[in-house]
């Protein structure tokens, strides 16, 4: 009995170290995982902040725009072509916007199937 702790102890079990080498990678890869997942949730904070000020400052530059053309419009047909142009802009804006929210979408799959699947997410 005593002969058996002594090896146990000095590791020449090829399974204990094996054993030990498995958890050593397991452990490797899920704090690996958990990294590439924390830089990812970091990453979509930034984004999120980044889309969010373009957002505000795209708006209050359509508001503007919007405000001064009311100012000059001086008839019904000015008015009219004001808002066809302000409904125009708007669609643009959407359309840029929904563009780039689905381009990220795209990069966010990419990304999420490169850590699930254990590569490195650079």
């Amino acid at each position: 009995m005593a002969e058996l702790s002594e090896r146990a102890a000095s590791g020449s079990f090829p399974a204990v170290a094996n054993a030990e080498a498995e958890a050593t990678k397991l452990n490797q890869g899920a704090l690996q995982f958990m990294l590439g997942a924390q830089k990812m949730m970091f990453e979509e904070w930034v984004f999120f902040a980044d889309e969010m000020l373009e957002r505000t400052r795209t708006e209050m530059h359509l508001f503007t725009e919007f405000v001064a053309k009311m100012a000059a419009a001086h008839s019904v047909r000015d008015v009219k072509t004001m808002y066809q142009e302000c409904g125009q802009h708007q669609l643009d804006f959407f359309r840029r916007d929904s563009e780039r929210l689905f381009r990220h979408g795209e990069r966010m799959i990419a990304a999420t199937s490169k850590l699930i699947s254990g590569r490195d997410l650079n």
